[in-house]
This record gives C-alpha cells, sequence and structure tokens, in this order.
C-alpha cells in the first residue's frame, strides 16, 4: 500500500514538474524536480530495501538528485551536476553487473555494435556544438560522461538476454536506459548543438519516465 502511495507521489511530482519547466513556474520547478528523485528513493527503499543490487540502485537515485539540484544551480555548476550523474551510471552499472552470467554473446555483439557506432556519431556532434560555442574543455567530460552511460544502457539492454532476469523487470531495466540516455542526448543536443522546440519539456519528460522505468524493474526483480 505504500509503496503504491510513493510511486503515485513520484508520478504527480514529477508531472508538476513538467508543467513547470513549461510555464517556467522556477520556484515550482525547484521543489518538484528533487522532490520527485526524494519521492523515488523512498518506493525503491519500501519496495526493495537497500541490500545487495537494490543498494546500488538507491545510491544511483540519491546521486541523480545530487545532479539534479547541481543543474539547477548557475552554469558554473554544470561539471558538478555531470560528476553526479556520471556517478549516478556507474552506480546503476554496478547494479545491473550484480550476477552477470550466461550472456548471448550473439546478443552482447550486435548490441556492442549499434551503441557504439550510435554513440560515436552523437558525441561527434555534440562536441563540435562545443567547440563552435568555446566550450572546448567540456569536451573530455562529455565524451567521457556519454561512454559511460552507453555502458550502462548496454548493460540494462543486456538483461533481455540473461536467464537470470526475469522478463517485465529486464524490459523495463532497459526501457528506462534508453529513455535516460535519450534524455541526455536532448539535453546536450539543446544546449550545445541546437535548440529543440519544448527541448527542456522533452529532456525532463524523457528523464524522469526512465528513471521510473528503471527504478521500477529494480524493484520487480529485487523485490524483498
Amino acid at each position: 500500500m505504500l509503496g503504491n502511495i510513493l510511486l503515485a507521489l513520484t508520478l504527480v511530482v514529477a508531472v508538476l514538474n513538467w508543467i513547470a519547466v513549461y510555464k517556467q513556474w522556477k520556484t515550482v520547478e525547484f521543489i518538484c524536480k528533487p522532490a520527485t528523485m526524494v519521492f523515488m528513493f523512498a518506493w525503491l527503499f519500501v519496495m526493495a530495501g537497500l541490500n545487495g543490487p537494490s543498494l546500488w540502485f538507491g545510491v544511483g537515485v540519491l546521486l541523480s538528485l545530487a545532479g539534479d539540484v547541481f543543474l539547477m544551480l548557475s552554469d558554473r555548476w554544470f561539471i558538478a551536476g555531470l560528476a553526479a550523474f556520471l556517478l549516478a551510471h556507474v552506480a546503476y552499472i554496478i547494479g545491473l553487473s550484480a550476477g552477470l552470467m550466461n550472456v548471448s554473446l550473439l546478443w552482447a555483439g550486435i548490441l556492442a555494435v549499434i551503441l557504439v557506432l550510435g554513440a560515436v556519431r552523437i558525441l561527434r556532434r555534440i562536441a563540435a556544438g562545443l567547440v563552435a560555442k568555446s566550450l572546448k574543455k567540456l569536451v573530455v567530460p562529455v565524451q567521457v560522461y556519454g561512454l559511460v552511460i552507453t555502458v550502462m544502457l548496454f548493460l540494462a539492454m543486456l538483461t533481455l538476454s540473461r536467464p537470470d532476469w526475469k522478463a517485465i523487470p529486464a524490459v523495463l531495466v532497459s526501457l528506462g536506459a534508453f529513455l535516460f540516455y535519450l534524455s541526455d542526448i536532448i539535453l546536450a543536443w539543446n544546449r550545445f548543438v541546437s535548440p529543440i522546440r519544448s527541448g527542456r519539456v522533452m529532456n525532463m519528460i524523457a528523464y524522469h519516465l526512465g528513471q521510473i522505468a528503471l527504478i521500477a524493474g529494480a524493484i520487480y526483480q529485487f523485490i524483498q
């Protein structure tokens, strides 16, 4: 019961944040954006606890919360936000790597090629945008971040062929990781390459739905 309430609160506050971003209600955004992750962490804690792999998903949520706060501040906190999210992905990678065994080499190979080719093309365009905006110092940090989130997406999608992962949780973490990945592409493209109409709203919708799906997958895989 409590878990359902916390999920409902997570969804409601996330939607309020999307509306606030669209309407440019800064005060509401400053409250709802971190509150979404607080409720999400509570949801994970109540449903799955913080033991074994679920601990790392909890750490990922808290680091994402820190990243959200940093990115809401001035641009000088951008690197701190990037670092917090990079560590969040590392935490998710550790959680997703638990029990890694009997992986389909064919699926892993095909997936790796597709993701690497896609990441190289996207990061090349973002790097060019950074250089054009005289932000060359951000090229390497953004590329490192891009590599780490690609690894996270790879491991999430690898669960689709892992016998130790149930079908629905595997689909959820794969979808969640993809939406998280997409949200970062939207953010970087909108900020450094070319403005996207309603880009900030699209970014936040993909980000929150991605995090919710990722944590839902972890909950239903590792539920107590």
